[in-house]
C-alpha cells in the first residue's frame, strides 16, 4: 500500500472530492481526519467506511478559515495519529454573482475559505512536518484560477491565489523536506457543481469545453492525490498538476 502507516488530514471530507481522497487514503494505508464544517452525518458515514477498510478515522468539526479551527483539525491529527503526514486543503463553497453586484461579505466568504484557509492549515500543519523532516501538502484549485470565470470573481481569484500559494509553500518549505504541490480541477459530479451540471444550458456551454466530454467524478480525481501524497511523488514540489477532463486547454 502506497500511504501504509500515515497520518493525513483532508479538510472538506466529508463529501464530494473530499470523501473521495479520504478513502482512497484509507484503502492505501494512511489513517485519517475528516474535517467538516456542517454536515456531521456525512462526515461520521466516511469515518466508518475508513475503519471498514481497517484504518482509523476521525470526524472534526472546524471552520477552517479561522485560525482555531485550522489549529484544532492538525492537533486532532497529532493527538489521534501521534503525528502529521499529509494535509489536503480542500474545503469549499461558492457564493456566485457578477462582479458589480457582489458583496463584501460574498467575497470574504469565498476568498476566506479557498485562500485563507489553506494558509493557516499549512502554517498549523508546517510546524509538526518541519520537526519530522517531512510531510506533504495538497492544495485544490481550479480551472477557474486559470482562466477565470464569469458571476465567480471571488472564486477564481482566491484558486488563482491558491496556485501562488503553492509555489511559495514549496520554496519555504524544501529545506525541511516537506513537499507542497496543487491538484487543479474542473467540474466534478458534486454538490458545488450541480447547478451546471443539471441546467440545460449552462451544461451544454460547459461540456463543450471539456476534451474527454464527460463531467468528472470524485472517484476520477482521487488518484491524483493519492500520487503526491505518495512515495511516487518524493521529487516533485511547487507543480501544479491538471486533472480536469483537458478543460484547461480550451
Amino acid at each position: 500500500m502506497k500511504l501504509e502507516g500515515k497520518a493525513a488530514v483532508v479538510t472538506g471530507g466529508g463529501r464530494g472530492v473530499g470523501r473521495a481522497v479520504s478513502l482512497a487514503f484509507a484503502r492505501e494505508g494512511a489513517d485519517v481526519v475528516v474535517n467538516y464544517v456542517s454536515n456531521p452525518k456525512t462526515a461520521q458515514e466516511v469515518v466508518k467506511e475508513i475503519e471498514g477498510l481497517g484504518r482509523k478515522g476521525v470526524a472534526i468539526q472546524a471552520d477552517v478559515a479561522t485560525k482555531e479551527g485550522a489549529e484544532a483539525v492538525i492537533q486532532a491529527a497529532v493527538e489521534e495519529f501521534g503525528k502529521i503526514d499529509i494535509l489536503v486543503n480542500n474545503a469549499g463553497f461558492t457564493r456566485p454573482a457578477m462582479l458589480h453586484k457582489m458583496t463584501e461579505e460574498e467575497w470574504d466568504a469565498v476568498v476566506g475559505i479557498h485562500l485563507k484557509a489553506p494558509w493557516l492549515c499549512i502554517q498549523a500543519a508546517c510546524k509538526y512536518m518541519m520537526e519530522q523532516k517531512r510531510g506533504t501538502i495538497i492544495n485544490v484549485t481550479s480551472v477557474a484560477g486559470l482562466v477565470g470565470t464569469v458571476g465567480q470573481i471571488n472564486y477564481s481569484a482566491a484558486k488563482g491565489g491558491v496556485i501562488a500559494l503553492t509555489k511559495s509553500a514549496a520554496r519555504e518549505l524544501a529545506r525541511f523536506g516537506i513537499n507542497v504541490n496543487c491538484v487543479s480541477l474542473g467540474i466534478v459530479a458534486t454538490d458545488m457543481s450541480e447547478k451546471i451540471r443539471t441546467d440545460p444550458k449552462l451544461s451544454e456551454i460547459y461540456m463543450g469545453r471539456i476534451l474527454l466530454r464527460r463531467f468528472a467524478e470524485a472517484d476520477d480525481i482521487a488518484p491524483s492525490f493519492v500520487f503526491l501524497a505518495s512515495d511516487d511523488a518524493r521529487y516533485i514540489t511547487g507543480q501544479l498538476l491538471c486533472v480536469d477532463g483537458g478543460y484547461g486547454m480550451t
